[in-house]
């Protein structure tokens, strides 16, 4: 990537600020300057982007604070490159899972450069997963990255095993298949030593385990300390679980506590993950739960169908300020509902139908943008 699209300095003060540490502050006249820069970097180097804001009377020099930031709707990244440099110069690409309409209406995420991103799930993970500082053996019922190398999950799963996984970190699911002997394997051997596991996966994943282990009637009781992250994820799939039925399932499964399995929340188009609670302190089965933010983060519930601010603790859709996403768009516009506060994000589903009418708007805006371009 050419140096003048990279921005190094700017990448480098905001490695700087990730590498605080996820429970860090930054106060807000610190992430407004940061987030100032960025949107000229972005407004600079990503042409269908600065159209974009140009449609919408927005520029550097006319922007009155972060929260004026132009957002793209996340579906804007299943119809144009937002990249700052060459797409084909990209380090990884990720791509959203697959859909109905078929691979070509994939989400694509290009990763010009890695660094900003193993810095904010490093530091998410230590704080919110590894409270104690120190490794632990990791076994995830995520493919690794080698198998599914368009994955942002299977992406992070496989930094963190390289990064911070103890000795032993493994992935038993391969090829498609979960490996239920190898995790049971793996429990009791950790059960013989004593020694804490962290198991990773999405939802689903969870299920097909524990629904497995039931099947054969293995009860399988994790040591104290062993915790659990999951990632959520059950869209497109035929069976769903609430989230309070999982954990108990996890729970008399697995035996893990509710207050040691902690919710990853994250999305391809993002470089942050948010976590709602933290290892062995997380809130208990049946107590409300909020994601918090990382610093470098900002996040807004906004109207609907006007995609306005609303004030704090009022439900809309979300809005997330991605520092870390300096290569792509920071201001991404979801079509998930919750409400934000200073405590952090409540999430509340998709919308769906009339509850997404802005989100269609700003992509209808954005897809014209493209025509006359």
């Amino acid at each position: 990537m050419p140096e003048s699209a990279r921005n190094s300095d700017l990448e480098a003060l905001l490695l700087a600020v990730i590498r605080r540490g996820a429970g860090a502050s930054l106060p807000a006249s610190e992430f407004d300057a940061l987030a100032r820069a960025v949107f000229t970097h972005q407004f600079a180097c990503n042409p269908i982007y600065r159209a974009y804001c140009e449609a919408r009377g927005k520029t550097p020099t006319s922007l009155d604070g972060w929260e004026d930031v132009p957002a793209v709707p996340t579906d804007a990244f299943k119809a144009a490159p937002l990249s700052c440099g060459d797409p084909a110069a990209a380090e990884v690409v990720f791509r959203t899972s697959g859909t109905t309409r078929g691979s070509e209406r994939r989400g694509t995420h290009y990763m010009l450069d890695t660094s900003l991103y193993r810095a904010a799930l490093r530091a998410g993970f230590r704080t919110y997963l590894l409270p104690e500082g120190r490794p632990m053996r990791i076994c995830s019922l995520v493919p690794s990255f080698s198998e599914v190398p368009d994955s942002s999950l299977s992406f992070m799963i496989d930094d963190l095993v390289r990064a911070v996984g103890a000795a032993g970190s493994t992935f038993v699911l391969r090829e498609g298949e979960l490996d239920v002997a190898g995790f049971v394997a793996i429990a009791r051997e950790a059960a013989t030593h004593g020694e804490p596991i962290l198991v990773a996966g999405t939802s689903f994943a969870f299920v097909h385990l524990l629904d497995a282990l039931a099947a054969d009637s293995t009860r399988i009781a994790l040591p104290a300390g062993s915790r659990v992250m999951d990632t959520g994820g059950f869209k497109g799939r035929s069976r769903t679980i609430e989230k309070a039925e999982l954990y108990r399932m996890i729970e008399e499964g697995l035996g893990v506590p509710a207050t040691h399995i902690v919710n990853e929340y994250g999305m391809t188009e993002m470089s942050s993950q948010f976590y709602d609670g933290v290892a062995g302190r997380a809130a208990p089965a049946g107590a409300p739960r909020r994601h918090a933010l990382p610093p470098w983060v900002r996040s807004v519930a906004v109207d609907p169908e006007t995609l306005e601010p609303l004030p704090a603790g009022s439900p809309g859709v979300l809005r997330h300020v991605d520092l870390a996403n300096l290569h792509s768009v920071m201001a991404l516009q979801t079509a998930d509902l919750g409400t934000v506060t200073d405590e952090g994000v409540e999430l509340r589903g998709r919308a769906e139908g009339a509850e997404a009418r802005g989100c269609s708007i700003a992509m209808d805006e954005l897809l014209e943008v493209m025509r006359r371009g």
